[in-house]
């Protein structure tokens, strides 16, 4: 389509709607064109194209991001906290291809907090596993998770191979876990949370915690994942029975 000026509908938001119809009948898929080319298909200046994608962005329609260019917004990925399950199930559920990518992994003695949601005493040594969490390609999660020592020294090794938790436990002998707690806010990223999600640093995401447990009631892992809010919705369902 052509933009009209003088038709009382301002140009930024003829872009807009022409921009969300493609966008709707799928003629764009997954990038925008850029700037430059969008200005030229419709015969205006680069500000008023950044106004109409910026529009775009807040109805959630498309994401930008930082050095990358913009993308059509994929469905948001349902997270359901269930009580036997975790962030991969869910992936799986919808199909959906992600995986974890440890950044780092070394023993620390956490925060008193953490040693208390683990029922370990204060002042004990833990695995702590920094990692990503990436979705078709796109780092979704940024996560931190505590493990109590020495029950699962040498989980890192394992966690990096297979690329899931829930596929390393079963080396130490854990082939059932609950989830005991979830606790869920929505806070501004710190400056490096916001450059790994690719997001602005004015944009909230949400902070979920989670605490694991065996068979048996022993804590097993304590997490934290920062996730894009724009990637994920939280799922509560009533457990069955």
């Amino acid at each position: 389509m052509t933009v009209e000026r003088g038709s009382g509908i301002a140009l930024w938001r003829q872009i807009e709607q022409a921009l969300a119809a493609d966008i709707a009948a799928k003629t764009i898929t997954d990038r925008l064109p850029n700037e430059i080319e969008l200005a030229a298909r419709f015969g205006v200046n680069r500000h008023t194209i950044r106004r109409a994608v910026q529009a775009l962005e807040t109805r959630g329609l498309v994401r930008i991001e930082q050095g990358r260019g913009t993308f059509v917004q994929e469905g948001l990925i349902d997270y359901r906290l269930g009580r036997r399950n975790r962030f991969s199930h869910s992936l799986d559920d919808q199909q959906r291809r992600g995986s974890s990518q440890i950044q780092r992994s070394t023993t620390t003695v956490p925060r008193d907090e953490v040693c208390e949601l683990l029922g370990i005493p204060l002042g004990t040594s833990v695995l702590q596993v920094d990692a990503l969490d990436v979705v078709d390609d796109r780092i979704i999660g940024v996560c931190t998770q505590y493990f109590p020592l020495p029950r699962f020294a040498g989980l890192e090794a394992r966690y990096a191979a297979t690329g899931r938790i829930a596929d390393a436990l079963p080396a130490f002998g854990i082939t059932e876990f609950n989830r005991k707690l979830s606790r869920v806010t929505a806070r501004l990223p710190r400056p490096e949370t916001a450059q790994l999600l690719a997001q602005p640093k004015t944009q909230p995401i949400l902070y979920v915690e989670n605490v694991y447990v065996d068979s048996a009631g022993v804590p097993i892992e304590y997490g934290i994942t920062r996730f894009a809010a724009d990637a994920v919705q939280l799922l509560i369902e009533p457990e069955a029975g």
